[in-house]
């Protein structure tokens, strides 16, 4: 398989702001309905605001009369007009948020639910190209980013719009001369606004990648923790953290340093439009063109008018943040899936177990071939051994027998089909398979070796678990079957935990049986019991082995030397040793 070491970039691909939009705007309608209640009962909301200082100014009117007593009636009925409208406009603008936050989970559950449905489907390749911790960020920070912006910032835009829309028209309606003392900073807000978005967007895609960098270092750090502290590597991992996190860390400095410096900006060019109204309503009220209280509700107006464009700034860069990371989310969907079934595929159903490759030739990098030439036949109930040096392609032929890849040349017949023509579901419940990276998950014993086997009996995994020898460690445990193993068996043995795999291949009730060094982290009492067992599962199904100790495969009916992607010999243990040629020098360096 390719090599590990090149999965950790992150490759940016062309941002597209109206189509990310687009598909962000695709979830948010499915709740349209619910939505357009949020946004119209937000509209109810804010008109109740604007029409407070409004209600604010005539009271201060009815205060400064200059002839005769203070109307406190009036002043007092006013008052209580304002505090009505606030109070329920405050009210309802928290059942929108508490609403739009319950939207915001939804589509983040629906978001996810996509993300992972797209990684089932996704080529083995995908993965052995992108890092865990990578695609982790993607499904859990990338998608709290986006789902955040779209339950707060849908509301803050309608409330922000009707505000400024409301509180320019309230201000016409006072006074016309003073809109124009302070009309001025709307186009120079506008052209900053525009001005900092195009610098800050990159800035924001480049802060997501550079998280993505980081927990997938992360993950494979602690992964192979046990490792780094064998060979003293502490303190390189953790210089080699300290750059990753400093890039991470410089990337959201750039890009939230320059975002913050948007709002207090647009609050500069707002006080200076505030200290215009000022100088304006003094002038116009000393000629009496307007009155004290039309002054305070325009000021109250302005106000209004300037601080939305002061939170549309904010909301901006919160919404550049979310095109980055939904970007990266989209980019996740938009990969190309596993190979689908031709037209009029077929089940393979009643597997005889024939295999045999054609010419096969393969590789995983344009240019450079894994395998070359690559052709054996496999008869029902045989054993194909497959050995070779590290690297010569061992893997890949099971790769490739699974159909986790497909030949770039030659063919692959299961039998006496090409294997194409079989759906790759059923293709792939034909085999059963062992692996040298045991596989166990969080749940009971009982159903980690029942896991390829609907609907199994307790008698059938017992049956399973004595022929893996592994029976009598279970019933040592305090609750036998039903014991929890712990997430990735970390409360198991790694021997134990190929025992379990081990059973649970026994349990599949399959023609063809694919080992890969099944027995390497068991001991040398324990894997010969596990031979005999192993044995008796390979009796009538079709094996093939991947053994780097060739004492376990001296029996097998057939077996493959691989050497840098040929099969340079071919045949039984005792032929292969009379060529005295590669397998003999392979059995002569482990038992000289």
């Amino acid at each position: 398989m390719p090599g590990k070491g090149d999965r950790g970039g992150v490759k940016e691909k062309p941002k597209n702001t109206a189509g990310a939009l687009k598909r962000i705007i695709s979830y948010l309608m499915k709740y349209k309905y619910l939505v357009l209640a949020f946004i119209i009962l937000t509209f109810v909301s804010n008109l109740g605001n604007l029409i407070g200082p409004r209600l604010a100014g005539r009271a201060i009117d009815a205060i400064s009369v200059e002839d005769g007593p203070i109307d406190m009636k009036t002043v007092t009925r006013y008052a209580l007009l304002m505090l009505l409208f606030y109070v329920g406009g405050s009210l309802i603008s928290f059942t929108v948020s508490i609403g739009m936050m319950r939207v915001g989970r939804m589509i983040s559950r629906n978001m996810r639910r996509d993300v992972f449905n797209k990684l089932m489907k996704l080529p083995v390749g995908y993965f052995d190209r992108h890092q865990a911790g990578d695609i982790i960020s993607r499904v859990s920070y990338d998608i709290d980013v986006v789902t955040v912006s779209l339950s707060t910032d849908v509301v803050q835009i309608v409330t922000s719009l009707v505000t400024v829309l409301g509180s320019f028209t309230m201000m016409l309606i006072i006074s016309p001369p003073l809109v124009v003392c302070m009309v001025f900073t709307i186009p120079v807000s506008i052209l900053f606004t525009r001005h900092m978005g195009k610098k800050t967007r990159p800035l924001y895609s480049k802060r997501s990648a550079s998280y993505g960098r980081m927990n997938g270092f992360t993950e494979e750090m602690f992964s192979g923790q046990k490792t780094i502290l064998a060979y003293a590597g502490e303190e390189r991992v953790c210089g080699n953290f300290s750059r990753i996190n400093s890039d991470a860390a410089e990337a959201y400095k750039n890009a939230d340093g320059l975002g913050m410096t948007m709002g207090p900006t647009i609050g500069m060019i707002s006080n200076m439009g505030l200290a215009a109204i000022g100088l304006g309503g003094a002038i116009m009220y000393m000629f009496k063109w307007v009155t004290l209280g039309q002054i305070s509700s325009f000021v109250l107006y302005s106000r209004k008018f300037s601080g939305p464009i002061n939170e549309i700034a904010n909301i901006i860069n919160e919404i550049f943040s979310a095109l980055a990371a939904s970007e990266r989310v989209f980019a996740l969907l938009d990969e190309t899936e596993e190979v689908k079934d031709i037209y009029g595929a077929k089940e393979l159903a009643d597997c005889q177990g024939e295999v045999e490759t054609r010419h096969v030739a393969f590789g995983y990098i344009p240019g450079k071939t894994v395998l070359k030439d690559l052709s054996f036949v496999a008869k029902p109930g045989q054993t194909i051994a497959i050995v070779g040096p590290t690297g010569a392609g061992k893997t890949t032929i099971i790769n490739l027998l699974m159909r986790f890849y497909d030949p770039l040349g030659g063919e692959i017949h299961v039998d006496g089909r090409e294997h194409r023509e079989y759906t790759m579901e059923s293709l792939r419940r034909s085999y059963a398979m062992v692996l040298q990276d045991t596989w166990v998950f969080s749940g009971t014993i009982f159903d980690n070796i029942a896991y390829g086997k609907e609907n199994a009996t307790m008698e059938e995994v017992v049956t399973a678990a004595k022929a893996a020898r592994i029976h009598s460690y279970i019933m040592g445990l305090p609750q036998g079957y039903n014991t929890v193993i712990t997430e990735d068996g970390g409360n198991i043995s790694k021997g134990q935990k190929q025992l379990l795999t081990i059973a649970r291949a026994m349990l599949y009730d399959t023609n063809m049986l694919i080992l890969d060094e099944a027995t390497s982290n068991v001991d040398t009492g324990t894997e010969r019991q596990v031979q005999k067992a192993m044995a008796e599962l390979m009796k009538g199904r079709t094996c093939f082995v991947i053994a780097h100790r060739l004492s376990t495969i001296q029996h097998a009916d057939n077996i493959l030397v691989v050497d840098h992607g040929d099969v340079v010999e071919m045949g039984r243990h005792e032929e292969l040793m009379t060529l005295k040629g590669f397998y003999y020098r392979l059995y002569a360096s482990q038992f000289d």
